[in-house]
């Protein structure tokens, strides 16, 4: 599909969303302020997040590090209070440009780069808030760690490698019923003592805000398709 040509389709998509996100709290008797709106940038260039940035928008998910390098130190230098969130796969040999460019880390998924982003932490005094990926779906073609082993992974990384574990995420089934896996997720982060829920993308992110999503990741819905 095209992507939408005008960057004012993308000023009403926001616009959209952030009054769906308000609505939607407000069914789930919740606190908006308690819902972070994740504006998923990937694919998408510098002139068309500006529109976002320009309305005051600043909490952005990327999935890859390369193309992340490619467009944010320069909007960055415009935006400093940009909040700039890692949600896709993160390779080890890519820990370190991670760390230099990114504020929150979303795709903690194996010991490997659970121990890569600790020494790198320490390397750089860089301590980025991190969230455990739980494959709720427990698909093999796809990253995160098994709910089975959610516990054990979560306190390796909080008390052996001292990560600032913040939360979970979660990506369901493209096939299944989201609610299912949200409220999964939302059972392991309360038996394991954290807060932070990252759930729901552009065509269910209401109803992981009424099973106590606090961050959605929403792309299509504010940027259109590419």
């Amino acid at each position: 599909m095209k992507s939408f040509s005008h960057p004012s389709d993308v000023e009403n998509r926001l616009l959209v969303v952030q009054n769906q996100v308000a609505l939607a709290c407000e069914r789930a008797n919740r606190d908006k302020n308690g819902v972070t709106l994740v504006a998923v940038s990937k694919f998408h260039d510098a002139e068309r997040i500006s529109v976002t940035l320009e309305l005051g928008h600043r909490v952005f998910g990327e999935n890859r590090v390369q193309e992340a390098q490619d467009k944010w130190p320069d909007l960055r230098q415009a935006y400093p209070d940009i909040n700039l969130h890692l949600i896709g796969p993160l390779q080890t040999n890519k820990v370190k440009s991670a760390v230099a460019l990114f504020d929150v880390i979303e795709s903690v998924d194996r010991e490997k780069l659970a121990r890569a982003l600790a020494k790198e932490f320490t390397a750089t005094q860089r301590h980025l808030p991190v969230y455990i990926q739980v494959n709720t779906g427990d698909e093999p073609q796809k990253a995160g760690i098994l709910p089975k082993d959610a516990d054990t992974f979560i306190s390796l990384c909080q008390d052996e490698l001292g990560l600032d574990v913040q939360g979970l995420m979660c990506i369901p089934p493209a096939q299944e019923e989201p609610a299912l896996h949200f409220a999964l997720l939302s059972k392991i982060a309360k038996r394991n003592g954290l807060k932070n829920l990252s759930m729901g993308m552009s065509g269910d992110f209401e109803t992981a805000i009424d099973l106590g999503a606090t961050h959605i990741r929403v792309g299509t819905a504010i940027f259109g398709q590419r």
